[in-house]
Order: structure tokens, then C-alpha cells, then sequence
């Protein structure tokens, strides 16, 4: 074969190669779009991000892990229309009209979608899991029989570390769980359920708050110990102004004001200031730790005062629900109510349901999560725990 022949054939085995590699991109970020492979894991031989995504807690972070809890009880499931309308075109167990915060940090990490821990087939944790639950607390206690709390949400992730050291080896596993970011969005349902009655019992508020971050506390110094070096959390959203919480006080003939519910308010402020503290405490005592913390509760708080100002046209009623602010939680109607209204164009509301953002909101949290300032997402954003594993 002639100098020249080889030349061409090295350059048509080149061609061959990049289209190749150009295919196998394509298919592995296919599913961070609005393609039908959205449910299903793509199957690359390696995470060349060198990072995967771990996700524990709860419906602000749940892709539809309560989709497969044996109960007749739906009010903690969202697999049901009109949720997933605006992004999957069906309902996901999402409780949302479209994606949640995970899903875009996936987006802009150049990670796949990650499904439901439970959801039944073969899962590529070399990506991640999303252990999730909507309804979850931090408290075994919260809601139980009807979620996936939160130590059990760390006996499922100590399982898929196990199996990565089987897939991997040791070292490389231990690798990839090092440089893995942990996202954690916990305890507004411990709080949600104390103002129910469901728990709380005869707890004062302070041994209530200790009792939920002490448990906070022992899941993180145990995904630490298996591995874990960078955690991502948000503070508790501004819970007593939710259109569900208003929509019960607004029903209360003698309440006046603006139906917030001012006391958990307070719950939900002294919480994030004692979760930061603690944070702030493990990143002395561990080595190697490093957190970021979001500022949900300002974010939330100006876009529900200042709508038009992040582009929504309504900041404190939901799209979708009955009664007054639409805070009943009949979304779908399928929790008890069957009548429920629907607004034509989820987009233009901070809220989808009585108790969850839109796709829209969570969007623009995630941006802020990843790349925001040290004055609301600090000391780290996502962006720069992810850069970190890029270059290690």
C-alpha cells in the first residue's frame, strides 16, 4: 500500500473514530433533553466527569422514588397528571410540572438524568443515585410507612458504595466517591408534620430542632465515612408563607394578617441558622470537608414578594389546586379532593402546587446553586465542587 493509500485510510479511520466518539456524546446528553430517553440511563463504559451526583431527602428533590412504596395513600406521590406536563410531557412522580433542582445540576455537571434509586432495572451508579422521598423527614417518625426517611435513604447509598467497590475495585471506587458531590435537602417535612399534630409529641421546640439536626448530623459524618468529601445543602424554603399553609389559615374565620403562619416561620429560621452552625463545626472537625450551603429562604422569600421582577406574574398562589391561594393540595385530584384548577401556563407562577415550585423556579435555583455568589450559595457553588474533580 502506497504512502499516500495509508494516509487516507489513517484519516478515514480518524473520521470513523470521532464520529463514533461524536454518536456516544450525543447519546449520553441526550437524556438531559426533552428526548423519551429521558427515563432511561445511557450506558457508557466510564464517567469521564470523574464526579457522580448523590441525591438524599425530599419532594424538592424526589424524580419519583415514592412511585414504588407499597401504599394505597397517595399524598406524598405526584406519578399522576397534570405533574411533568411542561418538560416529560407525563407525569414522572416529579412534584412539579416539569424538572427538579437535580436534574438541571445534572444539565450543567454533563451527568445524564438520574432515575430513581427504587425505580425497578439495571441503574449505572458510576453517575450517581437519587435516593429522594417525597414527604421525607430527617426523624424516622415523619410521615412513616408513606416515605423513605432519611437513614434509610443512607442504608440504600451505603448499599450502591458497595457495589461500586465490586464494579470498580476499591481504589477507583473510592476515587469516585471523593470527588462526588452530595446533595441534601431535608427537614421541612419534620416541621410540616409537627404543625399537623404527627409528631413533635411532647418535645419542646429546642429538643425537637436537636433531635432533627443531630440526625442530619449522624447521616453526614456517615456518608463521610464512606467516602464522602463535598455536600451541597439548601435552608429550609420560607415554609409559613406556602399557599398551603395560607390556604388552611385563610380558611380559619378567626385569623387575620396575611395567613402566614408566623411561628413556623421562626422554626424554619432558627433551623437554618443551627444547621449552618453545625456545618460550620464539621468542616473543623473533618478533614477534607467542604460544603455549600444555598440560601433558599431569602431566594424563595424575594421572588414570592417581587415576581415580576424574575418573571413570573404570580409569586404567591399555585398553578394547580383549589381553594383559596389554590393551597388545597388536590393537584391532580387524586389525594382526596377530585376538583382542582389549573392555570394555562405553569411558567408564569413561582409555585406549581400548593407546596412545590415550577419547573420554571426550579430552574432558576439550580443556576444559583451552580454558579451563584458567595453571598447566596457559599462557601462553595456546585460549579467550582465539580471544577475541583475536573482537575484532580
Amino acid at each position: 500500500m502506497g504512502v499516500g493509500a495509508a494516509s487516507s485510510a489513517t484519516r478515514f479511520q480518524l473520521c470513523a473514530l470521532l464520529i463514533l466518539i461524536s454518536r456516544t456524546t450525543i447519546l449520553c446528553q441526550s437524556i438531559s433533553s426533552s428526548s423519551p430517553l429521558w427515563e432511561e440511563e445511557v450506558s457508557c463504559n466510564t464517567n469521564n466527569n470523574k464526579a457522580a451526583l448523590f441525591v438524599f431527602g425530599d419532594s424538592l428533590y424526589d424524580p419519583g422514588n415514592n412511585n414504588y412504596i407499597s401504599t394505597t395513600n397517595t399524598d406524598f406521590q405526584a406519578n399522576f397528571r397534570p405533574y411533568g406536563q411542561s418538560f416529560f410531557t407525563q407525569p414522572t412522580g416529579r412534584s412539579s410540572d416539569g424538572r427538579l433542582i437535580p436534574d438541571f445540576i445534572c444539565e450543567y455537571a454533563r451527568l445524564p438524568i438520574i432515575p430513581p434509586y427504587l425505580k425497578p432495572g439495571k441503574h449505572h451508579f458510576v453517575y450517581g443515585a437519587n435516593f429522594a422521598s417525597g414527604g421525607a423527614g430527617a426523624l424516622d417518625e415523619t410521615f412513616p410507612g408513606l416515605v423513605v426517611n432519611l437513614n434509610t435513604q443512607l442504608n440504600q447509598f451505603k448499599n450502591v458504595a458497595n457495589q461500586l467497590k465490586q464494579q470498580l475495585g476499591d481504589e477507583e471506587a473510592s476515587d469516585l466517591l471523593s470527588q462526588s458531590v452530595y446533595m441534601i435537602s431535608i427537614g421541612g417535612n419534620d416541621y410540616l408534620s409537627a404543625t399537623r399534630g404527627d409528631s413533635q409529641q411532647s418535645y419542646t421546640q429546642e429538643q425537637y430542632r436537636s433531635m432533627i439536626i443531630g440526625n442530619l448530623t449522624s447521616v453526614i459524618k456517615a456518608i463521610y465515612k464512606t467516602g464522602g468529601r463535598k455536600f451541597s445543602f439548601i435552608t429550609l424554603p420560607p415554609l409559613g408563607c406556602w399557599p398551603s399553609i395560607k390556604a388552611q389559615n385563610a380558611a380559619n374565620k378567626t385569623y387575620s394578617g396575611d395567613f402566614c403562619n408566623k411561628d413556623l416561620a421562626a422554626l424554619v429560621q432558627e433551623h437554618s441558622k443551627e444547621v449552618s452552625e453545625k456545618l460550620q463545626k464539621l468542616e473543623k472537625a473533618l478533614e477534607g470537608f467542604k460544603y455549600s450551603v444555598f440560601d433558599l429562604q431569602t431566594t424563595f422569600n424575594d421572588r414570592m414578594m417581587n415576581p415580576s421582577k424574575y418573571g413570573f406574574k404570580n409569586g404567591d398562589s399555585a398553578c394547580c389546586g383549589s381553594g383559596p391561594y389554590r393551597g388545597v393540595y388536590s393537584c391532580g385530584g387524586m389525594r382526596g379532593i377530585r376538583d382542582y384548577e389549573l392555570c394555562e401556563n405553569a411558567s408564569e407562577y413561582l409555585f406549581f402546587d400548593s407546596n412545590h415550585p415550577s419547573e420554571v423556579a426550579y430552574q432558576q435555583l439550580a443556576k444559583l446553586m451552580w454558579e451563584g455568589n458567595s453571598s447566596i450559595t457559599g462557601p462553595y457553588n456546585l460549579k467550582s465542587f465539580f471544577q475541583l474533580s475536573y482537575l484532580s
